[in-house]
């Protein structure tokens, strides 16, 4: 079960807005969180936090958000547990008073073909992403209902529309399936209330941790795979999400935008 760190003594006056992102300790949530921090703002930044390490990740972004301004609190747990998602909103609203813009970033990729698929594995996948990102909408929606800047973000990927026998993603493709059908349901619901709900599902990004961040021949195999001819950095993909996050895209809602360099076009 989860457990709470570094909560700073907070309340809703004052703030433009409360943002929790999941997966904050690297890459895409790192990224974003380091890009939206600003004076009037509070994040609630998560992490597994299954290590020492891990935790020190998450608590030097949230020190980089604090030094932009932002009100900042960490909080960490497994999504894959029963009721972690729902501890992420009771903390975010316990210690902020508001939750105005939920990015469900937390999740994994795994390279594995439907023959050799592992009971244990698919329910994981499904359990850390759809199974997740639903029961975190659901314990949010009467906050967001209430907020004038209400949106929910939801990280899919690109192994949801590209299928290769000799690059299987099977329970992870399906598992992000499932999340983008899920996220259009909360916008069809969360529509009447002004909430904008959307997918951004990335191609190749570069990782800032994990056994591929420093192997150059993946990342050439990668960039080559790609149309544009490179791989994203997680910055480029937190661009996107911040702008979805704006007042600029309150009529954006029910999509699923790649960005990918092109991978998906054919």
């Amino acid at each position: 079960m989860s457990d709470v760190g570094d909560l700073n003594e907070a309340g809703s006056a004052g703030f433009e807005r409360v943002v929790l992102i999941t997966g904050a300790g690297s890459g895409i949530g790192a990224a974003l969180a380091r890009r939206i921090a600003a004076p009037r703002s509070a994040l609630m930044l998560h992490a597994r936090g299954a290590d020492h390490e891990a935790r020190e990740r998450l608590a030097q972004v949230a020190a980089d958000c604090s030094a932009n301004g932002s009100r900042c609190a960490t909080v960490y747990g497994d999504l894959a547990e029963r009721g972690a998602a729902e501890h992420l909103i009771h903390q975010t609203l316990a210690s902020f008073g508001a939750l105005d813009q939920l990015v469900a970033n937390a999740g994994h990729a795994q390279r594995q073909t439907l023959g050799g698929l592992d009971p244990d594995a698919f329910s994981a996948a499904f359990a850390a992403m759809p199974a997740a990102f639903a029961a975190l909408v659901k314990r949010a929606t009467p906050a967001l209902e209430t907020s004038k800047r209400g949106r929910v973000i939801a990280l899919s990927s690109f192994v949801a529309h590209r299928y290769r026998a000799d690059a299987p993603f099977a329970a992870t493709a399906a598992a992000k399936a499932a999340l983008e059908s899920l996220a259009k349901t909360a916008a069809a619901e969360l529509a009447p209330h002004g909430v904008t709900v959307n997918c951004v599902a990335p191609g190749y990004t570069r990782k800032d941790r994990g056994p591929s961040a420093d192997n150059a021949a993946v990342w050439s195999r990668a960039a080559e795979a790609t149309p544009l001819g490179h791989v994203a950095e997680p910055a480029d993909i937190a661009a996107l999400i911040a702008f979805l996050l704006s007042d600029e895209a309150r009529h954006i809602t029910g999509q699923v935008i790649h960005i990918d360099g092109g991978l998906t076009l054919g």
